[in-house]
């Protein structure tokens, strides 16, 4: 919003200063935008994905599985969800007035039971739709919402890394090099509800189409353009800035008509609780249904923060997820379509295994996580559940399971994604399968072996296939005034020749049409292109030996 002329001269002094600072290119990553193109409307997210080598891998897999994460924003409080109650005794003891009461569990097996608010998982747990993976997390748990959300989607437990784990596997599957001038038809992942999460995040773009707003969806498809670029006010601060921003949101809606064509014909066959997670899962439910070649899902539930008054809070939050997952897999199951979709709960850490004085628990460790669907064919539990006499860090419990190895295992068992792909996309840590019975398991116990873990430069620069000991590398990179350059390294003499594209493919002009000498060249974008190129998102295509590769580059 821009600041009204009534402002008082020196605290528009001090705006004015401190906006000077942002560049455009700083304004969108600020904002977590550059690169993918995203909006708000009227406080919802509605950011498209661009193509990657991760959807056409997907798209095009023999199987047709749906894997569907389920954040518990917040820190679940994981010892009120599951309850041990080989140890009872001691679990009510640290929480007198927090525990659940025997009387008020549902039995599992033997050692397990759950609170019978979420008696609307009791179906699942007994038709073998349901496994828990006990005591998740990682060694010297961060136990800061921010940085420990930010662990859990980069898989970096030192919080260096700002790309995701999908995300690196959407940028290095390298059978794709051509993957931006091509889309496939479909978006690799959708996620509903709160802005686009690091999850998916790669080297230079969030592949995630995010959705809250089904309204919104259909007008955006229907119109095709939001944001008008000439209603903007005269001689406001951030009118530069509103105007490249708009632009590179008006440039995203490849995606946006595919939805909507899906979500439009298919219908709920059942009545979904009232909650914004039921909403969430009842937009999925309609997107499957439809026919949209989506793999990957996330939506999000909040209010897991607990410090006070717990009871009844968690209360609320876990009968809300259970009757929606419950709703959920009823209505894919009117189409026969419950076996296809895994969902997968996760938070950024469970409880301290004491209660506080204020009826609540404040932040912890580790924590269960849990797997619905049909799919699994079989309940159970996976790992050892924490002890509770031998706590650490002040009252947390000890995690037996890396949350790495949940997501290893999720990835080659049900999706079906190749180890070394996986071991990729995990910063190249060795990971342990948990043998989690997925169709895709060949073995209870594979280790993902790897190399060196990949340094963060390695990723950004984006190294190509290797084709005879030859390997091509190209990446862009920005200068001082605005400046924006491509550079390549070609590793033999050669024809080669340089196009852009805008976000719609059309072709702008060529860049370069020449014989090349060995060696790191570099290639100023707009003085190559001879004109004023307009603020946005464009592509670069580098044809070389009957290869192209590409790439997305901003201008700002």
């Amino acid at each position: 919003m821009c600041i009204s002329d009534f402002t008082p001269d020196n605290n528009r002094q001090k705006h004015d200063e401190e906006h000077e600072k942002w560049s455009r290119r700083a304004f969108l990553q600020a904002l977590g935008l550059a690169g993918s193109g995203s909006m708000l409307l009227g406080g919802n997210a509605l950011s498209a994905s661009r193509p990657s080598p991760l959807t056409a891998a997907l798209n095009t897999s023999e199987n047709d599985k749906i894997l569907v994460l389920i954040r518990l924003n917040g820190g679940n409080d994981g010892l009120n969800t599951i309850v041990p109650v080989y140890d009872f005794d001691r679990y009510a003891q640290f929480r007198p007035k927090i525990h659940i009461p025997f009387n008020n569990l549902l039995r599992l097996n033997d050692d397990f039971y759950m609170p019978d608010f979420m008696e609307g998982l009791q179906p699942l747990w007994g038709e073998g739709g349901m496994k828990v993976v006990h005591g998740v997390g990682y060694e010297n748990h961060n136990l800061s919402h921010f940085s420990s959300s930010d662990i859990f989607a980069s898989t970096d437990t030192n919080n260096d890394t700002q790309t995701g784990w999908f995300g690196r596997y959407f940028d290095n599957h390298g059978d794709f090099s051509n993957y931006l001038l091509n889309p496939p038809p479909d978006p690799a992942a959708i996620q509903v509800g709160n802005i686009g999460n690091l999850i998916f995040q790669g080297d230079d773009v969030n592949y995630a189409f995010t959705i809250n707003n089904v309204t919104e969806l259909e007008r955006i498809a229907e119109e095709g353009v939001v944001h008008s670029l000439t209603d903007l006010i005269p001689d406001c601060t951030y009118e530069d800035q509103l105007y490249f921003l708009r632009g590179s949101i008006n440039t995203t809606y490849e995606y946006s008509g595919t939805i909507f064509n899906a979500f439009q014909p298919a219908n709920n066959a059942v009545e979904y609780p009232q909650g914004s997670l039921a909403r969430q899962l009842a937009t999925v439910a309609r997107l499957i249904k439809g026919g949209l070649g989506t793999k990957i899902y996330m939506v999000s539930i909040s209010g897991f923060d607990t410090h006070s008054a717990q009871p009844e809070r968690h209360k609320a939050l876990l009968t809300e997820l259970s009757d929606s997952v419950k709703s959920f897999y009823q209505d894919l199951a009117a189409t026969g379509m419950e076996k296809r979709a895994l969902s997968m709960t996760f938070s950024e850490f469970g409880r301290r295994v004491f209660e506080n004085g204020s009826y609540g628990t404040d932040h912890g460790t580790a924590a269960p996580v849990m797997l619905f669907g049909p799919g699994i064919e079989g309940q159970g539990f996976i790992g050892e559940h924490p002890a509770l006499d031998q706590l650490i860090r002040g009252g947390n419990m000890q995690h037996t399971v890396d949350f790495r190895d949940v997501y290893a295992s999720v990835m080659a068992e049900w999706l079906c994604i190749d180890r070394n792909l996986v071991s990729t996309a995990l910063l190249g840590r060795p990971s342990t399968l948990l043998g989690l019975g997925l169709p895709c398991s060949t073995d209870d116990n594979t280790i993902i072996e790897s190399g060196e873990v990949p340094s963060e430069d390695d990723l950004a620069e984006e190294p190509l296939p290797q084709e005879d000991g030859i390997t091509f590398e190209h990446f862009p990179s920005y200068g001082p005034d605005k400046a924006v350059y491509i550079n390549y390294t070609v590793p033999q003499a050669a024809h080669l020749v340089v196009r852009l594209f805008n976000i719609l493919g059309q072709n702008i002009g060529t860049l370069r049409n020449e014989m090349v000498t060995e060696g790191r060249h570099k290639l100023d974008l707009q003085q190559a292109t001879g004109a004023q190129l307009s603020r946005g998102q464009y592509i670069y295509s580098i044809s070389m030996g009957g290869k192209i590769y590409s790439k997305s580059v901003v201008i700002s």
